[in-house]
């Protein structure tokens, strides 16, 4: 959170710390902290027993210049303009970070999933996607799963632009079903990501990753195939905690036994007989040489930063570390890979799942891995190189790179009158 309480003024500050070394044109500064299109829909849906509620559903196109929107739809009782704002934001940033051709875009709907019929799910999803139809498509803006909405949503999403469009349109959305035009590793693309990120920091740092032990906070998608394949690079995955608890092991956690626990455990690694009992707080303390947060926001604040001991943290989750953490966490020497660059192998291959879409043709999962490598790759070097000529922290790097990008763009098509 900013000074001013609001999770977009929280992206203002890391933006402005960016631009101030870009020496950002005054205008471009306007035009690029103003979102171009915020919709605020009211989605009227009849419930199983008959009555009628009304959701309120958003969807904020942040900026468009560098391609369509792009970003995920949650569905939450907490969903606010504010937050869908701010997401929307950190997508333009990461779209450009990674070099793909999209802008930034954000969804959501006030709602408790939790307390709706499958029934009543679908009649939400479709409603709000006739709300919006005018603002979506292929070319304007394509959206994602987020928080509680999944391949199936997606499948809704698509079928009902379809239905309005008069003709079968895959591209609309991605993290669709393989059957309905998904594309093949898109489900480990987030966690292979910041395998690569792990990796080449690791060697950026002359850190011999076969001898590196790691911590990784989150067992989710994320967080459990970024130990699988950070595992197979030959690293030491010692420590992992979730929601319910963790576990510890000195000689290295069996990864694969560890995820066949957790998918019998109610998706936790909590009593895994492999190793000792384990808190999130004593995870944050522990002698390794990476950590990864890859579960929720704010994990990594000014109370625990200090006694983080890790040589490198490599950030799964979105906007896991406080600008205050992240600042003692600079000031000690710990590379810290941020978000927006480390996750951002799940929107590069939702960005391959709809040229796959637009193509008609589809790559295999090699295809698909090894693209990803090369975007990755891509990606880390711009970054890291920034930081290196600037004598900068990666995380303002990566957002000196995606402003850059941006920015550049913008002057280059001029302003519309």
């Amino acid at each position: 959170m900013a000074a001013d309480g609001t999770i977009f003024g929280a992206m203002l500050e890391e933006f402005s710390g960016a631009a101030r070394i870009l020496n950002l044109e005054p205008g471009i500064w306007k035009i690029l902290t103003n979102p171009k299109r915020q919709i605020i829909v009211a989605c009227p849906v009849q419930m199983d027993d008959g009555r009628i509620e009304v959701f309120t559903g958003y969807r904020v196109q942040y900026n468009i210049t560098l391609g369509p929107g792009k970003g995920g739809i949650r569905y939450h009782p907490d969903v606010s303009l504010d937050e869908v704002r701010a997401l929307a934001a950190w997508m333009t940033w990461k779209c450009a970070v990674a070099h793909i051709p999209f802008g930034g875009a954000k969804g959501g709907i006030i709602c408790d999933p939790t307390k709706m019929s499958r029934r009543e799910l679908e009649a939400l999803t479709r409603r709000y996607v006739a709300e919006i139809i005018d603002a979506i498509g292929p070319e304007k803006d394509v959206p994602a799963p987020d928080v509680n909405t999944n391949a199936q949503v997606m499948a809704w999403i698509m079928d009902t632009y379809s239905m309005h469009v008069g003709h079968t349109t895959t591209s609309v959305v991605t993290g669709k079903p393989i059957e309905l035009g998904g594309s093949l590793g898109r489900r480990e693309a987030t966690g292979r990501g910041v395998m690569i990120s792990t990796r080449e920091s690791a060697k950026h740092l002359g850190l011999d990753i076969t001898k590196a032990r790691v911590a990784i906070q989150g067992f989710g998608n994320v967080g459990s195939i970024s130990a699988q394949l950070i595992g197979e690079l030959g690293a030491k995955i010692v420590a992992v905690s979730d929601w319910k608890g963790g576990v510890f092991n000195e000689k290295g956690l069996d990864v694969p036994a560890l995820m066949a626990y957790a998918e019998t455990h109610d998706h936790s690694v909590d009593g895994f007989p492999g190793g000792e009992p384990l808190t999130n707080e004593q995870l944050f303390k522990l002698d390794v040489d990476v950590l990864i947060p890859a579960a929720l926001e704010n994990q990594i604040t000014a109370k625990n930063a200090s006694s983080i001991r890790a040589k490198i943290v490599v950030e799964g989750a979105n906007g896991p570390t406080t600008p205050d953490a992240h600042m003692q966490l600079h000031q000690r020497g710990v590379f810290v890979v941020p978000d927006i660059l480390a996750n951002s192998g799940g929107v590069t291959a939702s960005y391959f799942e709809w040229v796959q879409d637009r193509y008609g043709y589809f790559w295999n999962e090699q295809e698909v891995n090894d693209r990803l490598e090369a975007k990755m790759h891509e990606a880390f070097n711009a970054v890291l190189q920034t930081a290196l000529k600037y004598k900068i922290d990666m995380r303002t790097a990566a957002y000196v790179v995606a402003i850059d990008r941006v920015a550049t763009v913008t002057k280059m098509r001029g302003m519309y009158a």
